[in-house]
């Protein structure tokens, strides 16, 4: 048996557990990057003291920070489709679709997504009232806490003929659900990212860096306690799964040495019985015979062994082991030998 088919099932357990493996140390590598970022990260107030803390930095830039503020639009902000007295800087409209389908194992299950999303923003700032921060590409914040406005669900009423097609096809429909969300116009929010400063006022924007921008209503110290989760269980899933593929890679190590080791014993009684049938057929020889019957090569033995497609039976069999090539009478490649018995 090939042993890659012994190994089949170890080799994909192996090969799904590695990308699940690098997936879970790319990630816990980039949280414990963003925790010692965040940790060091100075925490500013909104004020006159500002401007003299950035001109602290080289190019008036701090590569990561956390400031806390109210959110004031730039113009004129975005109406709520709902509720018309709610106003906000960001709106996300999101359209879910709600079905019960079948799976593979025959039961029937409650399936959600998405088919359609909606962002719309407008330029706004962090302000105390006095002094303020404008906030530069919102949209890209990996963490962006909006309040839900507005959620409706719509169910559907299937007929007959949607349940029995529900029925064959495997999907039946629930219905439709509508939601808001938006970043309120006025909302106390903590931003984390990059701030500089240049001749249009304070920006905080995405770092450069590859760190996150936060918008969020959580204080740097529950980010921190979250974060710090994140990473304890990611390092629960990097001893699981690795653990995983030790046990794999063990059990291919075994299986490897034990073939290797049959082989082995295969080769050594091999030799063995080619060892017995030499002595025994060294016994059997004639020894009474002409020149002309004798191998070309030790002049001792008695021809044994046919070559072909040249047809000499020139060799006995303990040469013909030790001369693979050609001929040593026509000097014609061998293809192949085979016993001769010659009366």
């Amino acid at each position: 048996m090939d042993f890659l088919s012994e190994i089949i099932g170890e080799a994909v357990v192996l090969s799904i557990d590695s990308l699940i493996l690098g997936f879970c140390v790319k990630q816990l590598s980039k949280c414990k990057h963003i925790l010692n970022a965040l940790q060091t990260a100075p925490v500013l107030d909104i004020d006159n003291n500002l401007k003299k803390e950035i001109q602290k930095y080289p190019n008036h830039v701090i590569p990561y920070v956390v400031v806390r503020g109210l959110v004031k639009p730039l113009g004129n902000p975005i109406t709520s489709n709902y509720n018309q007295s709610v106003t906000g800087v960001i709106q996300r409209l999101t359209i879910k679709e709600h079905v019960i389908a079948r799976t593979s194992a025959g039961f029937w299950s409650d399936q959600t997504r998405t088919i359609h999303e909606a962002c719309n923003s407008t330029p706004f700032v962090l302000t105390d009232g006095k002094y303020s921060i404008e906030v530069v590409d919102a949209l890209a914040a990996e963490l962006l806490d909006l309040d839900v406005i507005s959620d409706k669900f719509e169910p559907m009423s299937p007929g007959v003929i949607d349940h029995v097609w529900g029925f064959f096809s495997g999907v039946r429909q629930r219905g439709l659900q509508t939601m808001e969300e938006m970043l309120r116009d006025g909302s106390y929010i903590t931003a984390i990212g990059e701030l500089s400063r240049n001749n249009s006022g304070l920006k905080i924007q995405p770092p450069r860096d590859g760190l996150p921008l936060y918008l969020t209503t959580a204080t740097k110290s529950s980010l921190l306690k979250r974060l710090a989760s994140s990473r304890d269980l990611l390092r629960v899933f990097l001893v699981l799964f690795g653990a995983v593929a030790v046990i794999a890679s063990g059990r291919i190590a075994h299986k490897y040495i034990k073939r290797r080791r049959r082989r082995v014993a295969e080769e050594h009684l091999k030799k063995q019985l080619a060892a017995g049938r030499k002595e025994r057929r060294a016994q059997n020889r004639d020894r009474n015979l002409h020149d002309v019957q004798l191998c070309v090569v030790c002049t001792d033995n008695p021809k044994e062994i046919i070559l072909l497609p040249c047809g000499h039976v020139c060799l006995c069999e303990d040469c013909s082991e030790n001369i693979q090539d050609t001929c040593p009478v026509c000097r014609e490649r061998i293809q192949s030998r085979a016993p001769a018995f010659i009366a």
